[in-house]
């Protein structure tokens, strides 16, 4: 289940927990953010390869592409036993911002994203259907928790693809990381 969690920016007083895809959607649009459910019926192996998941959501991938002019799409995904999977949650864990949007379709698996925009942080549990899409210059920042298990087709409308601009904002230690969220809102 989807789930965003709201909360001032100082992390001050409780949080505002929507679960249901349209009250999100609706949230999130506020902020300029987009929020959909797509298909993701595919099951894919967890050792899929980039090929075999581009394949796979092809359709997906030519539809976006027709709407965005997308120049480079890849594909991110972690496994509770991937090597790096300490380094790669590391560099996502700090706020930053792209001059790009950042789009994400969850394939399978979870991550949280946590907006950070009008005085508040926007924690969002994405799961396998999940399509975000966040404007160029939002700072955020994206956990994975200590056993990532997530597959991601990534859309980027510059030829370099991700490219972070961190922030040197220390906010992220201020709020749950994935483990906790989990625990406390799931």
């Amino acid at each position: 289940m989807s789930i965003l969690a709201i909360q001032k920016d100082d992390a001050a007083g409780k949080a505002t927990v929507i679960k249901d895809r349209e009250g999100i959607a609706s949230q999130l649009r506020d902020i300029g953010v987009q929020f959909e459910q797509w298909q993701a019926g595919e099951n894919l192996a967890d050792n899929a390869t980039k090929d075999e998941v581009l394949g796979t959501y092809q359709a997906a991938i030519d539809k976006l592409n027709r709407q965005y002019k997308f120049q480079s799409v890849d594909v991110v995904s972690l496994t509770p036993d991937h090597p790096d999977k300490v380094t790669f949650r590391g560099k996502f864990l700090a706020e930053h911002t792209h001059d790009d949007f950042e789009v994400r379709f969850f394939v399978d698996g979870t991550g949280l994203f946590y907006l950070h925009a009008d005085g508040k942080v926007y924690m969002v549990f994405c799961e396998r259907g999940d399509l975000i899409s966040v404007p160029a210059n939002t700072t955020h920042w994206f956990d994975m928790g200590e056993n990532p298990f997530f597959k991601c087709i990534r859309f980027f409308t510059t030829p370099e693809g991700w490219v972070g601009k961190f922030t040197g904002s220390d906010i992220a230690k201020k709020f749950p990381g994935y483990d906790e969220f989990v625990e406390a809102y799931r």
